[in-house]
């Protein structure tokens, strides 16, 4: 059973940065599509970046163009999400994703990122 952990969040002053991890339980994490996705109180999930398995393709949200950066370490079954100058409306649960098709199959239980204005 694939099992996706985050860690990294937290609060941080605006302007600030994070930087958020997702371990990865198979090996077989090269193969997959990563992705994060975030939730903010009362808002829809909505989807933040994405990677594909070689690390060459990346796809980022308009709101985040600039200033998140998608990274995977193959070796190390991990996908991380650089976050340089946040924004109090950056506030979310951040979930990491896994998918090897059109959909996501499997995800993480999400961290906690909090932007004080």
């Amino acid at each position: 059973q694939v099992q996706l952990v985050e860690s990294g969040g937290g609060l941080v002053q605006a302007g600030g940065s994070l930087r958020l991890s997702c371990a990865f339980s198979e090996r077989s994490f090269r193969i997959y599509t990563m992705g994060w996705f975030r939730q903010a109180p009362g808002k829809e999930r909505e989807f933040v970046a994405s990677i594909n398995w070689s690390g060459g393709s990346t796809y980022y949200a308009d709101s985040v163009k600039g200033r998140f950066t998608i990274t995977r370490d193959n070796a190390k079954n991990t996908v991380y999400l650089q976050m340089n100058s946040l924004k109090p409306e950056d506030t979310a649960v951040y979930y990491c994703a896994a998918r090897k098709t059109h959909e996501y199959d499997y995800w993480g239980q999400g961290t906690q990122v909090t932007v004080s204005s």
